[in-house]
């Protein structure tokens, strides 16, 4: 059972960790969404003024508006992919074969626990007596022991 015990207790610290990784990184990706609209609104600003005047110059207002409308696009869309392309799994793979290498040990542990109980019930029908007769005997004895103990230290009983 300390085999179970201390696998379930990897289980969790492996499962902690990979929590804490993937909540960090949504943290990172949360920032670069932060940052990209941020971009997205410092470049509707700046360079819709700057680049509208300046193309503007050279051919109509619309079209310059356009123009400077879809580099804002452009932009936004490339710091959106740089936040998708971030993974926890990189940094949590450690983490996840641990945990799984403690499940296939419980696993294990459980199949064998199972075996034994299978055997020991096999052994039970074939012959009863001799199963139990080690066990019997192992209590009977513990139990004259105790008994011969309390006997020499009470005398008086």
């Amino acid at each position: 059972m300390s085999r179970i015990s201390r696998n379930i207790s990897i289980i969790l610290r492996a499962e902690r960790l990979i929590a804490q990784r993937q909540l960090a990184v949504a943290a990172k990706r949360t920032g670069f969404y932060a940052a990209a609209g941020l971009a997205v609104g410092l470049a509707v600003i700046m360079l819709n003024v700057a680049g509208f005047f300046w193309l503007s110059e050279t051919m109509s207002k619309s079209l310059a508006a356009v123009i400077v409308a879809g580099v804002n696009l452009v932009l936004a869309v490339l710091l959106a992919l740089v936040a998708n392309s971030m993974t926890a799994e990189s940094d949590t793979s450690a983490a996840v074969e641990l945990r799984d290498m403690a499940l296939h040990d419980i696993e294990e542990e459980v199949t064998d626990s199972l075996a034994e109980a299978r055997n020991t019930i096999v052994g039970l029908r074939r012959d009863p007596i001799g199963m139990l007769s080690p066990d019997i005997i192992s209590s009977l004895l513990g139990i004259l022991l105790r008994y011969a103990r309390r006997r020499k230290n009470n005398p008086d009983q």
